[in-house]
């Protein structure tokens, strides 16, 4: 970002903290950037002719007499179909070696599509995943967290879904992640040769912190862009928890008070602000927004997450299963509001019974074992459904899976016929003849 001629300089700082500095001057908007001693900043408050600016790498070194030059713009990202396949930081300049962009220059971070212009989402996005497809069917313009803890391979399960959801582009938003996942992530999608569908915007722990507040607007700016050329865009966060920390960091050196967790005030509405960009296009773009929110100790009762919640539809809950040694998507925990919106209508007739199904003998195993636990003897019943939810964990639940659902389906009813009769699994006697028919029959 360069000063250009004529641009007013202002050479008096009326006070400096950790993060930001304050200076008289008037005909500034609100997030519009600047540059202070050469490095950039962001307007984040006005009162009067006082101006507030967060200096990202923050202000050690910057003198009072320091140089002040505002731009006139807020955050820009520069579109075009050449952001495909290319990996930028939080200022949207390439980090892969790869040329400039050339393209048209639009500012990040403005409204979400007006309601008029919105439809009821309805298509299905498959993502290959049991866990989601079977049980929380992900649909076009939804927004849904994944909660995990910070042990857990959330990364790794966002880079399978990049490479197995069917969508026409996949946005990657990475916020405070290592540099080992930003080259795991460049590999995967280079190995997997499906870098032309992705498009990817990284802060890592190397950058400022409040670089990270940058990055979901800038990956949905792209995706705003692909999805009014009626693309169907898939945008994945990681971590959100990181870019709440950095909302944290920001609010507390300008000496807000914070709110519950040391959040700022407007952490729900700055949440809010990002989430509601998920949108189906009556005309058939959509831009889908899966985010993942770390945990702290598993406490799901923290504002980042609690906040999460109302906002979103649903979560999609990370957790390792003892019984088979590997992560699996928790089928009690997770939950897809939109999900009844496209099984049994997109997907097979026999979804949704085989599912319930599926979750309730999953529900009556975990019963089982809390009987063991006390000491109480088994029944043959509860025995079967103990064996039936470790082969359900192992080959529907773990995050490893990668089929489609009709073939998911099938695999249920095969366990159900492996371990129980007609009268225990309880489906409609037609969806038994017509799907469900038995290997003895």
């Amino acid at each position: 970002m360069e000063t250009t001629a004529f641009q007013k300089i202002h050479t008096k700082i009326d006070q400096i903290t950790k993060a930001t500095c304050s200076l008289r001057a008037t005909g500034v908007g609100n997030e519009e950037m600047a540059i202070v001693n050469n490095r950039l900043a962001q307007v984040v408050k006005i009162q009067g002719d006082l101006v507030t600016l967060q200096i990202f790498s923050g202000t050690e070194g910057i003198p009072t007499n320091a140089e002040v030059v505002f731009l006139g713009h807020a955050p820009q990202l520069k579109v075009s179909e050449e952001l495909s396949g290319r990996f930028f930081n939080a200022y949207g300049n390439p980090i892969d070696g790869g040329p400039e962009i050339d393209g048209k220059m639009v500012e990040i971070g403005g409204p979400s599509v007006n309601p008029v212009r919105r439809k009821q989402p309805s298509e299905l996005i498959a993502t290959g995943i049991a866990g989601i497809d079977l049980n929380n069917t992900l649909v076009t313009g939804q927004k849904i967290p994944f909660f995990a803890d910070p042990d857990q391979p959330y990364n790794e399960v966002m880079a399978m879904v990049a490479l197995r959801a069917k969508a026409d582009k996949i946005i990657l938003g990475g916020m405070g992640i290592t540099n080992d996942d930003y080259l795991y992530f460049k590999n995967i999608f280079e190995n997997a040769g499906a870098i032309e569908r992705i498009i990817s915007f990284v802060n890592t722990t190397e950058d400022p912190p409040v670089e990270r507040l940058l990055v979901p607007d800038m990956a949905l700016t792209a995706a705003e862009y692909f999805a009014e050329k009626n693309q169907n865009v898939l945008v994945l966060l990681t971590d959100m928890t990181l870019y709440a920390d950095a909302l944290s960091i920001v609010s507390n050196r300008m000496d807000q008070i914070p709110s519950k967790d040391s959040m700022p005030g407007s952490l729900y509405s700055d949440l809010a602000k990002l989430y509601e960009k998920a949108v189906q296009f009556p005309d058939g773009g959509s831009i889908t927004i899966i985010a993942v929110t770390t945990l702290s100790g598993g406490d799901i009762t923290h504002s980042i997450p609690d906040n999460t919640g109302y906002i979103t539809e649903g979560q999609l809950f990370l957790r390792k299963d003892t019984d088979i040694g590997k992560v699996i998507i928790d089928p009690f925990r997770s939950l897809s509001r939109l999900k009844q919106l496209v099984i049994g209508k997109k997907t097979r007739e026999d979804h949704p019974q085989v599912m319930n199904t599926a979750i309730r003998l999953y529900a009556d195993a975990a019963n089982a074992k809390t009987k063991i636990e006390n000491g109480f003897d088994l029944t043959d019943y509860d025995k079967r459904t103990i064996d039936f939810a470790k082969e359900y964990s192992e080959k529907l639940l773990a995050i490893d899976i990668n089929i489609e659902i009709d073939a998911m389906i099938d695999i249920g009813w095969d366990l159900f016929n492996k371990y129980f009769s007609v009268a225990e699994i309880g489906i409609k006697s037609e969806l038994i003849e017509k799907y469900g028919k038995r290997k003895s029959d």
